[in-house]
């Protein structure tokens, strides 16, 4: 971006990054970066995962330094050293991955490190309490500031994490994937809070993977790739393929409709299935759901937030109370396994939250790859097995080959990783499990569009040599172009099956409950 004589005040320009550059060893994430933030404005950032939008972020939130380069805020130099001292200069940040501590209350999450206290100094509990409740009914959330964050579904934790960012009144507020965990009412009533903070003339950056949604939010539109900024557009003159053009300099649409379908025996047999809801008592998550997944098919379960998607699965791979039903899987019958036995008979859960279920962040990209599979790495001694380092070395290479993590080698760091090449890795520490039922929740959840084609091409890839696939999905277009049969469920019952070379996004909304359309008893739209 150029930079004008204009004065911040006449431009609207609140902030700037002037060529910013940051290095990572080897690794270089932003390369002279020149990027504006304008007051009362909604500045959109593009660009796939690494291609370094949430490290600029980092670095105007003062979670990260720069290694070149610095800021301007009001027109001033300013240096950030610590996220609080960018809050004391109106800057806040909603991060990407959940940054909440789940053995403490929504209150205590919200006010951590800035406690509202008393005269003497005693935390002043009640005012932080209504503090809190205002927020959730700004939210339009039902949720107690008592309640343990560990006890909320992940998108009422997205939530909280929005609500400890508004509680701040910034005048910069960056909001980097804010809507991945989120249900469309949840994110329409987000839009109307950033269209409320934009009047009130609060400067919003905001990062999503979610396109159309971006474009619809913004005013500006900004175009990141490989560290760069190569493209910045006001939001009135642009479409879809004009941000994926730019993104990742060519057409990366996925569609796998056309895919060889060649399916074989049932693989996964599941029978009258019902799941107690871990939320409330007596409520059935999952209620008499019967479905078969075969050898080489990739099936999708579509529904809105709280169809029982989740809770399905994760009883599936032993993690939720099934209260009756039937699940076999090669016609082995699963009742009274426990997890590792599932495992063991070839089932594999890629979970919905990575950060918390799926990696272990103290270690590095090929530990948590061999992690679940080191048995498989071990040799056998007369009173104990030790691991084959050589053995873990060649399975941990194989597995980052497979997969095409993204990475300076096995013993760099997971949280060195953009969010799709650390989802690579849990998929790849399941692959290497051998399974024969891969169990995917939410995959793509947090991933840019050339990232998901490369994750489906691997489960398109995988289910050709008999890897039967259910994957769970909150996105119409991916069940749509990334399956081979679409099953959609509505509180907790399967409601309708589809084929997606034949079906419509209306059909298929209609059957979830998302779009006016009336739904048959049978489950047949209306017409």
């Amino acid at each position: 971006m150029s930079r004008e004589a204009a004065s911040p005040a006449r431009s609207g320009v609140v902030l700037r990054a002037i060529d910013i550059t940051k290095h990572y060893g080897a690794t270089q994430a932003l390369k002279g970066v020149n990027f504006e933030v304008h007051r009362g404005k909604v500045t959109v950032l593009f660009g796939e995962n690494g291609a370094g939008k949430s490290t600029l972020m980092k670095i105007i939130a003062g979670v990260e330094s720069p290694t070149s380069g610095h800021l301007e805020l009001d027109g001033k130099p300013i240096e950030l050293h610590s996220p609080n001292q960018a809050a004391e200069h109106g800057i806040s940040i909603i991060h990407q991955e959940l940054n909440l501590c789940p053995n403490m209350s929504v209150r205590d999450n919200i006010f951590i490190g800035r406690e509202r206290t008393r005269m003497f100094g005693t935390v002043d509990y009640r005012a932080e309490s209504k503090v809190v409740q205002r927020l959730m009914e700004r939210l339009e959330e039902d949720i107690d500031p008592n309640t343990l964050v560990a006890d909320l579904r992940i998108g009422q934790q997205q939530i909280v994490e929005i609500a400890r960012a508004l509680a701040l009144d910034a005048r910069i507020l960056i909001m980097d994937e804010p809507t991945s965990a989120l249900s469309a009412p949840e994110v329409e009533v987000l839009f109307k809070v950033i269209k409320d903070l934009t009047a009130n003339g609060v400067a919003i950056v905001y990062i999503s993977h979610h396109l159309e949604e971006a474009i619809e939010i913004s005013d500006h539109a900004v175009v990141f790739r490989d560290g760069e900024l190569v493209a910045t557009a006001e939001a009135a003159g642009i479409d879809l393929s004009w941000v994926v053009g730019k993104m990742v300099g060519r057409a990366a649409e996925y569609d796998f409709r056309d895919a060889e379908r060649d399916p074989g025996d049932v693989a996964l047999s599941i029978r009258n299935l019902k799941v107690v809801d871990a939320a409330g008592e007596g409520r059935l998550a999952v209620n008499d759901v019967s479905l078969d997944v075969r050898y080489g098919e990739i099936v999708c379960l579509y529904g809105l937030m709280g169809a029982g998607r989740t809770e399905l699965v994760e009883a599936l791979a032993g993690r939720g109370s099934i209260a009756s039903g039937r699940v076999e899987i090669g016609g082995r019958n699963l009742a009274g396994t426990s997890i590792a036995e599932r495992i063991a008979l070839g089932i594999g859960l890629v979970p919905e939250d990575r950060q918390r279920d799926g990696l272990v962040q103290s270690m590095s990209v090929g530990q948590n790859l061999s992690l679940s599979s080191l048995l498989e790495m071990t040799r056998s001694f007369a009173v104990s097995r030790l691991i084959s380092r050589r053995r873990e070395t060649g399975r941990v290479q194989e597995g980052i080959s497979e997969v095409r993590v993204k990475t300076t080698g096995p013993g760099a760091p997971i949280t060195s990783l953009s969010g799709g090449n650390q989802q690579k890795v849990v998929i790849g520490k399941v692959l290497l499990t051998s399974p024969k039922v891969l169990l995917l929740d939410e995959p793509t959840r947090g991933i840019d569009v050339g990232a998901k084609g490369e994750i489906f091409s691997l489960l398109f890839r995988e289910a050709r040599k008999g890897l039967a696939v259910l994957y769970v999905t909150s996105e119409i277009g991916e069940a749509i172009t990334a399956s081979h049969r679409i099953v959609v469920m509505s509180k907790g019952r399967v409601v309708r099956e589809f084929d997606p070379r034949t079906a419509s996004r209306e059909e298929i909304m209609a059957a979830s409950g998302e779009s006016e359309v009336g739904i048959h008893p049978m489950g047949t739209a209306s017409e």
